[in-house]
């Protein structure tokens, strides 16, 4: 699986290591702590060196990259995950990388980040699309709802997947406008939503004997 998706581990695996090369372009003009992580308010209220946010995160996140790539490979229902959705889980962190680093990088430069925005509309956007492609994924043991009775039923996984394909769709939707019209307390229990209602859903299904 490696070898046919060499080019495409390749190319993300540089993408993710380019905020690298911005950091460096932007060493001298950054300060020594920079901003990592904001609380629900859009307040900063986490900083590391420079050297860790310039150099330590993009590396540990290749490094996930490839552990979760070196994962996938071991499945042994590795056959049955569909290529774009494959290709959607190899480009999830590298997109992620960009789009923290210019976060951070413009925070750091004093430029103003409405992060109580910003991430809402990432997060439910990344959710919307997974909704959108999970219908489409076949069982296996490392993409999808992995729990005892979708891995135990062919049936019960693929109407899971459906069902929580169009909750994840409707929620992701959901989550982004709270980043546009406020109302961020309701973002954990959209997410409790997405985690427990498909496991309910699986569970209902399974005493029915699917």
């Amino acid at each position: 699986m490696i070898k046919k998706n060499l080019r495409t581990l390749i190319i993300t695996s540089i993408v993710i290591l380019l905020p690298i090369l911005a950091g460096v372009i932007l060493w001298n003009q950054l300060p020594e702590q920079i901003p990592i992580h904001w609380n629900a308010a859009g307040e900063v209220d986490g900083w590391s060196s420079k050297p860790f946010a310039v150099f330590g995160v993009p590396l540990i996140l290749l490094a996930v990259q490839w552990l979760c790539m070196l994962g996938t490979c071991a499945d042994p229902k590795k056959n049955n995950h569909p290529e774009k959705i494959l290709h959607l889980v190899l480009w999830i962190i590298p997109v992620l990388s960009v789009v923290l680093h210019v976060i951070t990088y413009a925070a750091a430069l004093g430029k103003e980040v409405r992060m109580e925005m910003v991430m809402p509309v990432l997060v439910g956007l990344l959710f919307a699309i997974i909704g959108n492609y999970l219908p489409k994924c076949k069982q296996n043991y490392t993409i999808g709802i992995k729990i005892p009775w979708t891995l135990n039923s062919e049936e019960n996984w693929n109407r899971t997947h459906r069902f929580a394909g169009r909750l994840w769709l409707v929620c992701g939707i959901a989550m982004m406008l709270t980043g546009f019209f406020g109302g961020f307390w309701i973002f954990l229990p959209i997410v409790l939503l997405m985690v427990l209602a498909p496991m309910i859903y699986s569970y209902i299904l399974h005493r029915k004997g699917v």
